[in-house]
């Protein structure tokens, strides 16, 4: 499993305990993002090292999500239907700002847009999406820290999730998005590490999960631009 992890209980000592923040496991030129499928899906990405086959739509917005934590809270660790097969996605971590530069709020909000009106049509000329949520301990209970995810459809979808070579961009906008070379480097089956921790979320000391710090875009108005809480990274 070429994903890195650490005891849970050393981890979330060093976490914020609230604030948005992007909790992510990176390094110089990826990061980690997590999804969790239904097995037809899950298993023709692990197989072919992209997503396709008849089961996936690429009409449809998709969510990642770089915490681990919150992944397993919305897929109840593996055990929600069409849920069963969890993911992790490693993309390169330029393609990952830039999806969070082009990021579009999934709901109105006044200090980034002035106007209802003004929102709309943001979210008419992005393919990316943004959503705060209440982060999650193991358990399942709601923490003051905020979590990251980001939606994917258009040409931002089918950069992240097809098998690359594409160079097609329907605006200025999603360019950037659209390169030819290939965003998603890595799929990770995480299905049977789940399972495990799974029988171990009872028992804090125990418990294994992806080793994540916090995440700051190389760009410093990105971070203004979503929002992120100050924090020295760790």
């Amino acid at each position: 499993m070429n994903v890195l992890t650490q005891p849970y209980i050393r981890q979330c000592s060093l976490w914020p305990k609230s604030g948005r923040h992007i909790l992510a496991q990176f390094d110089d030129q990826s990061v980690v993002v997590y999804q969790a499928y239904r097995p037809a899906i899950g298993s023709f990405a692990v197989a072919n090292g992209h997503f396709g086959g008849d089961a996936f739509s690429f009409s449809r917005m998709s969510w990642i999500k770089p915490n681990f934590l919150w992944m397993m809270y919305r897929s109840g660790w593996g055990t929600k239907p069409d849920q069963e097969v969890t993911l992790g996605l490693r993309i390169r971590r330029a393609f990952f700002d830039t999806l969070l530069a082009q990021a579009v709020p999934s709901s109105w909000d006044r200090r980034y847009y002035t106007t209802q009106d003004e929102w709309a049509g943001a979210v008419r000329t992005s393919d990316v999406r943004l959503q705060w949520d209440p982060d999650h301990h193991p358990s399942g209970a709601a923490l003051d820290r905020r979590a990251i995810q980001i939606g994917l459809r258009g040409s931002a979808l089918h950069a992240f999730a097809g098998p690359g070579n594409r160079s097609t961009a329907t605006n200025n906008s999603v360019e950037l998005i659209a390169e030819s070379h290939r965003e998603l480097l890595e799929v990770i089956d995480l299905t049977a590490f789940v399972a495990e921790q799974r029988r171990r979320i009872s028992a804090s000391e125990e418990l294994v999960t992806p080793t994540e710090r916090v995440y700051r875009p190389a760009d410093p108005l990105i971070a203004e631009r979503l929002g992120l809480d100050s924090l020295v990274v760790i």
